[in-house]
């Protein structure tokens, strides 16, 4: 569905960026097998739940393509530690050990970051780069070509993407994002997990087992 997007004209000038960063010897996350592994993972047709992030984690080994998520044997990070913590009020599982989410990924959760690289140590690197047009095109052929979906969209930057989802045809929960400087205005108390079950439930569509 977005393959008319790869050969978008933003699409070439984001690869040469790209290509030109690595030449010059900068670290980009994720590698490059993983930028996309939120939709090899939870293809278009499985989605039931979107999971907006902003941009990858820029620390070794974290980022694997999949917002909040990090790879096996590395410590979740705050933002990930405080959806556990809401994830257990809302819930009352316990807060697993690890911090991959793939689970999630495979019962239809896409895990989707507005921006879907990053450099080495520096959060919010390839702001403006083309990515934000490649996202926009895949939450509007979402909304356009699904139904009864739930978008989960925590903090200002996820929900600037709120007008492209009609509202009347899926269900969106918004909430401060889960960073440890904003989860106390809003995203703690905020049931996202069992809101989000509630809705797929009432639709006839199976629910999400968010324990990990």
């Amino acid at each position: 569905m977005l393959a008319k997007e790869f050969a978008a004209e933003y699409m070439a000038t984001l690869s040469q960026f790209l290509r030109e960063e690595k030449a010059a010897g900068k670290l980009i996350y994720p590698a490059g097998a993983d930028i996309f592994s939120a939709f090899n993972l939870t293809p278009f047709n499985a989605v039931k739940v979107v999971i907006l992030g902003q941009d990858p984690y820029h620390g070794p080994n974290q980022a694997h393509g999949l917002s909040f998520s990090v790879r096996d044997g590395i410590s979740p990070p705050p933002s990930l530690q405080n959806i556990y913590k809401e994830m257990s009020a809302d819930l009352g599982t316990p807060p697993p050990c690890h911090g991959n989410l793939e689970t999630w990924a495979k019962q239809g959760v896409l895990m989707l970051n507005s921006i879907l690289t990053v450099e080495h140590g520096k959060a919010g690197a390839h702001v403006g780069k083309g990515w934000e047009c490649f996202t926009d095109a895949a939450i509007s052929q979402l909304n356009s070509a699904c139904d009864n979906l739930v978008f989960l969209l925590w903090g200002k930057k996820a929900q600037q993407k709120c007008s492209r989802v009609d509202p009347h045809r899926h269900r969106i929960i918004m909430s401060a994002h889960p960073s440890p400087l904003s989860a106390h205005n809003g995203f703690f108390g905020s049931k996202p997990f069992s809101k989000a079950n509630d809705y797929l439930v009432s639709h006839n569509i199976p629910p999400i087992k968010w324990s990990l």
